[in-house]
């Protein structure tokens, strides 16, 4: 009787290992979670030393992007970004567009040194809101070079992409610089907050818009909220 039941303890649990190994291969486990991130904004911005400063943990000299350049960067334990970071310059601007499917958030690179093109891009922001693939995005702008003598603050910065205007997503600003890291990690921990929120409740309201911060001495981070939000893909 003991062989017999040793036997069938032994087929249940290849059975059982089976069973699962099955189910993995249909379901990836719980918690796991991947998403796709499109990085953009203007040429010499800083996206793609962002990119590598993310993924490898240190600055990288880099070239101008043609095309795209993706890698994954791990967030969490269980939580991966692809990130694809997409040439800026005017040219090749328009093909942002074809990169836009099943993105679940969107990274703003701006250089907070370049005052003269602030408001090329506010125009290039508020277009590729509308874009139906980002209707439910949320978007992080990194305020980049803030290194930099003469960068603009992050209340300047929003206040020059008109960003109280923007009702239609939910968007924080957060001071960055790519040489060093700074401020990095920070903005991508608000993206994952905020996916995950939006999935532990995808019908609930959401936050109520917040206003413009009081400029004190160099804020780190600005956000906004939008006043309704559609469900996830």
């Amino acid at each position: 009787m003991g062989q017999l039941s040793s036997t069938l303890g032994g087929t249940l649990t290849a059975w059982t290992e089976s069973l699962n190994q099955l189910w993995l291969s249909f379901f990836p486990r719980w918690g796991d979670k991947e998403y796709k991130i499109v990085m953009v904004g203007l040429d010499n911005a800083g996206k793609t030393t962002i990119l590598y400063r993310l993924h490898l943990g240190e600055a990288v000299r880099t070239v101008p992007t043609i095309g795209s350049n993706v890698e994954q960067v791990k967030v969490s334990k269980h939580i991966t970004f692809e990130i694809w970071d997409l040439a800026g310059q005017a040219n090749l601007r328009p093909s942002w567009s074809s990169y836009y499917q099943a993105t679940h958030a969107i990274i703003v690179v701006a250089d907070s040194t370049d005052k003269a093109r602030i408001g090329i891009l506010k125009q290039e922001l508020f277009k590729q809101l509308q874009h139906e693939h980002l209707s439910n995005a949320c978007v992080l702008i990194y305020a980049n070079k803030q290194d930099l003598k003469g960068a603009m603050t992050v209340p300047e910065l929003s206040e020059g992409l008109d960003l109280i205007s923007l009702k239609s997503h939910n968007w924080h600003v957060q001071a960055s610089c790519a040489l060093t890291g700074e401020g990095l990690l920070e903005g991508l921990q608000w993206v994952a907050e905020e996916l995950r929120r939006k999935e532990a409740a995808p019908h609930a309201q959401p936050l109520q818009p917040l206003q413009p911060p009081v400029p004190l001495q160099q804020p780190a981070a600005a956000a906004g909220q939008q006043p309704a939000a559609a469900a996830p893909q």
